[in-house]
């Protein structure tokens, strides 16, 4: 077995999802489930099949975005793993009923920072071992540092 670090292609820095799922209607699943929980929100996904054709599944609103989960799915190309990309709406929108969707197996990582894969190959397949999600700690928050998330958090709304 080998393993690699594929890096994620997010140029604007998008919000983004990287999950395992386990069968092909997922990707219709995984649509419903988006649009239900944020009518109108432009996201595009890209659903790894791992049998029979072994195709990239895809469906969006937005082909920009579809085009990118389809572009990030073919470089990890690691089967039943899925990406979604969205624009105007953040991941804490739509996880949880991402997670409510019954074929969904687990969430690798919901983040805007740059994302690296990292994957193990074999003769059989490709397979996510998990991610790296941004960058390393530099320290500990300091009392403006407090002061700033908890401003930062009542500015864009998540908290009164």
């Amino acid at each position: 077995m080998d393993t690699m670090l594929v890096p994620l292609d997010n140029p604007e820095s998008l919000n983004m999802i990287l999950g395992q799922t386990h069968f092909i209607k997922s990707v219709e699943d995984l649509y419903e489930a988006l649009a239900c929980a944020v009518p109108g929100g432009k996201f595009g996904l890209a659903f790894c099949e791992a049998s029979d054709k072994c195709l990239v599944r895809t469906a969006g609103t937005d082909q920009e975005l579809t085009d990118l989960a389809v572009k990030n799915a073919l470089a990890v190309g690691a089967g039943h793993s899925f990406f979604i990309f969205m624009r105007g709406f953040f991941p804490i929108n739509v996880l949880n009923a991402v997670k409510n969707v019954p074929e969904v197996c687990r969430i690798f990582c919901a983040t805007a920072n740059p994302v690296q894969v990292v994957v193990a190959q074999s003769p059989q397949g490709r397979g996510i071992l998990g991610v790296i999600d941004g960058f390393a700690p530099k320290g500990v928050e300091t009392a403006d540092d407090v002061a700033y998330r908890k401003a930062f958090l009542r500015k864009i709304g998540y908290k009164l």
